[in-house]
This record gives structure tokens, sequence and C-alpha cells, in this order.
């Protein structure tokens, strides 16, 4: 008998969700979007993970919306997915990369030369569309070179609250399904709420669950703080966050040569955080270095 679990995806768009929120859903694995064509990579991802993660997702995999219209450009973008993911997790081979592929006229060779890239790299190839857009594609030509198929087919229309027991009567009627995206309001939170249909689904996600020659090694989503002191210049104005996230509030506005004495470092794939103890025991949070790796100042 398959064990059904609910799965959710997050993009830049669940950015608010909260370690509460995520506990109230009660979802043990996530899909994150990683990047869109070749100019996109969402630097959202470390933050949806490490919320995710805290609020009980123990799996994750990685999605690329697709814009491509052939080949060459599906191979490209294929590539950019690969290497935009490693720019913003400690992406392990074997893990699940899907293709989301909802913009029309996208060719089903360009689908399958997106596919055999990832699968060449070292991973695992899923395939992610929905119902309507079927018979845009040949799913039989398709099949040979995906690990994984997610379907979308919403029964109760965009937007509407749905709960975590999908009525199976409207089970979309395609081939080779492994994961049903029955809902874009799992719950109310406004997040796309999936169940497994097949044990491929979930086996996908947890190395647990297959032998060592596929399974992907556990994922390391989050960096980790290193005690280290110092004082840091700025070399422009900058914010004082509340939490180390480039969206979190901010506490001041520090301006240029403004002084930072910091006790903690967390590097990123590129960006750098300075933690600065302050009165109660609480912390202000500082970029030192930007998504680009650029460095904002100086340190003393």
């Amino acid at each position: 008998m398959v064990e059904k679990e609910i799965v959710i995806d997050l993009a830049n768009y669940q950015k608010g969700l909260t370690v509460s929120d995520y506990k109230k859903i009660g979802a043990k694995y996530a899909i994150v979007k990683a990047t869109e064509d070749t100019n996109y990579i969402n630097e959202q991802a470390n933050l949806l993970i490490n919320h995710s993660a805290a609020g009980g997702v123990k799996g994750f995999a990685f999605y690329h919306f697709g814009r491509f219209h052939n080949d060459a450009k599906a191979i490209s973008e294929a590539k950019y997915f690969i290497s935009g993911t490693k720019k913003i997790v400690n992406l392990q081979k074997g893990a699940l990369m899907i293709l989301d592929a909802e913009i029309s006229n996208m060719p089903t060779s360009s689908v399958i030369a997106f596919l055999k890239e990832i699968r060449k790299a070292g991973y695992k190839a899923g395939f992610y569309t929905y119902k309507y857009l079927l018979p845009n594609f040949n799913l039989k030509k398709i099949k040979p070179y995906m690990d994984f198929f997610w379907l979308a087919a919403y029964p109760l229309g965009n937007g509407v609250k749905a709960d975590k027991n999908p009525n199976f009567n409207y089970f979309p009627s395609a081939d080779y399904v492994d994961l049903w995206q029955y809902t874009d309001n799992l719950l109310g939170y406004e997040v796309d709420g999936s169940i497994s249909v097949t044990d491929n689904a979930i086996k996908l996600f947890n190395p647990e669950k297959v032998s060592k020659q596929d399974a992907p090694a556990p994922h390391k989503a989050s960096a980790t703080w290193k005690k280290k002191s110092g004082v840091f210049v700025l070399g422009q104005n900058l914010k004082l966050h509340k939490n180390p996230h480039i969206d979190s509030p901010a506490i001041a506005m520090l301006k240029k040569g403004s002084e930072v004495k910091f006790d903690a470092t967390l590097q990123g794939p590129l960006r750098l955080w300075l933690r600065q103890p302050r009165s109660g025991g609480s912390y202000g949070y500082i970029v030192a270095k930007d998504k680009y790796g650029k460095l904002l100042g100086k340190f003393k």
C-alpha cells in the first residue's frame, strides 16, 4: 500500500511563512524553486529551506521554471539550473531536480534534452506540468528520461482553501503520475499542496529509502555560525537587520564609516553575515559581502 504524504512547493512568494506556519502545515517534504530561464536564481531558497526544516520538513527537491522553445536553449537552462542551485544550496549528487513546464509551445524534444542534461550531471530528473497542458507533450516519449512525474490539477479551482485530504474522485487521468498537485492554497496558507500517489514519489526525497548507489547525501541546507570577533567598517550605508536574511526588518540604518563589532560570522554561498551582540542578550545582523560576494566595507 502506498503511504501518501503531503508535499509543499516553495518559491519566494512563501518567504513570509514562519517556522510556526510550517509546523501547522505539517508537511515533511518540500520542492523549492531554484532558478528560472537563464537569468534568475532564487535568493530566498536558503530562508525557505531553513524555516521549513525547522518547521518539520525533512526532505527537499528543487525545480526550475522553464522558458525554452528549442533543444539548445533547453540544455543551457538545464546547465543554469544545476549551477544556480549549487550557488544557493549544498546540492548533492542524486538529488531530485524537476523541470516546471507550463509555458506554451515547449517541444517534447526540448523537454527530453533538458531531462537528459540533468541525468548526465548525476541527478534524478523530474517533470512537472498542468493537466490541461498534457496534450502539448508526448508523455510516452518523455517517460524514459524522467524519474518522477508531478502533475497539477485543481478540483476546487485556484485560490480555494483545501485540506490535506484531496477528493480522489477528481484525480487527473494520466499515466505515470507520482505526485498530484491538487491545490494552490493548502490550509489557507497560499502554498501549493501535493499528495504522493506512488512509493517512488517519496523515495526520491528520502535517501534512507533508496539504495546507497542511488541515494543523494543528506541535504545540508544551512550554513553554520562560526565564533569570530572583530570590527567591520562600513563602506556604504547598510541596514542592521533583526535576523540574518536580507528581507528581515531593520533595527537601524548605519551610515558609511560606522564600525560594527561582531562576535560571529555566517558564510553563505557568496553572502557573508556578521553578528553584533546587543543589550539584553539580543543580536543585530549586517551583510559584509553581498549576494555577488562583493565586500561592502573593510575589516579593521
